[in-house]
């Protein structure tokens, strides 16, 4: 054992049960690059991506064979030069499957039991909430609130979250550590509104995203302005229980420098989730230069309430369709106003600010754990 300054190396383990395109899996990509920046030793591991049955009856029928897991499927971990590991299969991930470390983050309800039962070599033991995860499915319910009642310290991604844990037994100190936006990827120059209006949306079949409810605005919102376009991105083909309107231009799993420029071809960017812990399109649109239309969860009531954009009544169709109208249709001045306040909001706070304070969060505990162990807050060991 030797002793150590308070700013030594951290040893950090990540756990996610898949790598993928998601805004959730790109917050824990950017810290952890953001960390190995800093000198510390990372290690990320993830179960492979289930394929969903609809792909995989694809595959049978273009006659590619029958496969249920997707181990090389693209993430926001692709290109970053980070230890990421896929283990070969969809299994709690164990002692076996990491190293040794200061401390290992978990990063999803089912993570949290998976870090809860390793060894103590494995470090200081975190739960990175960046949801209501009950909002998945009722399936998701009993695991989530029991994953809250683990006795580790919890990082969220916004203050709302703590009192929904704590409402459910939420065991542990929280820190609330909010999301930025990468300026180097989403910007754009100040502009004017489109001569044709245009509104953009994220396309999902998940219940709790909201999209059919910004398709029917949008539906709306056309017969008060009639030239009005859709542009729209998702991960998926258009799904025949989700049609989009005739006429959306949709680009499905564009590349990550793509999305500035679909954001910034809009005139507002429509946010219609039913629950969310964060929002980040919300950012990814602001830092665009695009005003933001959504409803009140995540940290769109903080970042829209800026007045970026318009906060809308949940689930409201004739709401959002107004505020359509309103930004897309009003004073020229007005919407220049709010895409000048989106873009402020997004650039206020920068990633280093959230890495700095996710850092400390992480140092806490580690801390706390070597406390705890008879180490000594001092003292860097070789578990």
């Amino acid at each position: 054992m030797t002793e150590a300054h308070t700013d030594e190396p951290l040893r950090i383990n990540f756990v996610l049960p898949v790598a993928a395109i998601t805004g959730g899996v790109r917050v824990v990509a950017i810290y952890a690059e953001r960390l190995a920046a800093r000198g510390h030793r990372i290690k990320v591991v993830s179960t492979p991506r289930r394929l969903p049955w609809r792909r995989r009856l694809r595959r049978v029928i273009d006659g590619r064979g029958y496969a249920s897991h997707l181990p090389a499927a693209r993430s926001h971990f692709d290109g970053l030069g980070l230890d990421h590991e896929v283990i070969s299969t969809r299994r709690p991930v164990t002692d076996d499957d990491l190293p040794d470390a200061d401390v290992t983050v978990a990063t999803w309800w089912k993570t949290a039991n998976w870090v809860q039962a390793l060894s103590p070599a494995k470090g200081a033991k975190v739960h990175f909430v960046q949801h209501d995860e009950r909002a998945m499915g009722p399936e998701h319910t009993a695991g989530a609130e029991a994953a809250w009642r683990l006795p580790m310290p919890k990082v969220l991604v916004a203050q709302w979250l703590e009192p929904v844990l704590r409402e459910h037994g939420g065991a542990g100190p929280c820190t609330v550590v909010a999301n930025a936006v990468d300026t180097g990827q989403f910007f754009a120059p100040p502009r004017e509104r489109n001569a044709v209006p245009r509104v953009g949306l994220m396309y999902s079949d998940s219940a709790f995203k909201g999209v059919d409810v910004a398709i029917a605005a949008y539906e709306k919102a056309r017969e008060r302005l009639p030239g009005l376009r859709l542009t729209a991105f998702g991960q998926d083909s258009p799904y025949p229980h989700l049609p989009l309107p005739g006429g959306t231009d949709y680009e499905q799993n564009p590349a990550q420098e793509r999305l500035r420029e679909l954001y910034a071809a809009c005139d507002a960017w429509l946010f219609a989730s039913r629950c969310e812990g964060f929002g980040l399109p919300i950012l990814e649109a602001m830092a665009c230069r695009t005003p933001v239309i959504g409803t009140p969860t995540g940290a769109a009531p903080e970042l829209i309430g800026a007045g970026g954009g318009r906060l809308v009544e949940m689930g409201s169709a004739d709401a959002m369709a107004s505020a359509i109208a309103e930004l897309c249709g009003g004073p020229e001045a007005a919407w220049r106003s709010a895409s000048d306040r989106a873009y402020a909001t997004a650039t206020g706070y920068t990633w280093d600010d959230a890495t700095s304070a996710f850092e400390a969060a992480l140092r806490r505990a580690v801390a706390a754990d070597r406390v705890e162990a008879g180490v000594g807050v001092g003292v860097a060991t070789n578990r």
